[in-house]
């Protein structure tokens, strides 16, 4: 990976990828649907907008195969801003114009994930984005 590649980090998840308990919905010492802090570097020139998803990869649907589920979508980002702190779902100042999208539980913002078993494997995925996006009401 190239020094100047955007970077996406959270100083609270472990080299090995692993979820905190604290911010899920699963075990002692868990916070009701705080969502975890996280850093990004070299956000690409021209940049509008930047867009988060975090995805559950390993989530199983008892009727099918692994099927990722949708824990936040954070939306309008402005390009300038380095991170989200702990706890910011919930929390966003209405002046940034973040706005937060439906989950698969089909609410907005964080929702923290209960774990049926180990191992669970989350993807936070960062978009640097050329142009605002276009997003109904439907979604949000």
């Amino acid at each position: 990976m190239s020094s100047e590649e955007l970077r996406l980090v959270s100083p609270t998840i472990d080299n090995d990828g692993k979820l905190p308990r604290k911010y899920t919905m699963a075990g002692q010492g868990v916070k009701k649907d705080i969502s975890p802090p996280l850093e990004w570097y070299n956000v690409p020139e021209g940049t509008k907008t930047l867009a988060l998803v975090v995805e559950d990869i390993d989530a199983p649907d008892p009727s099918g195969p692994l099927v990722p589920w949708t824990v936040w979508v954070v939306v309008d980002i402005p390009p300038e801003m380095k991170g989200l702190p702990e706890g910011y779902s919930g929390n966003e100042d209405q002046t940034t114009g973040i706005r937060e999208g439906n989950n698969d539980h089909k609410i907005p913002g964080w929702r923290g994930p209960l774990l049926p078993s180990h191992g669970h494997r989350f993807q936070f995925k960062l978009f640097a984005l050329d142009d605002k996006p276009k997003i109904g009401h439907t979604l949000f």
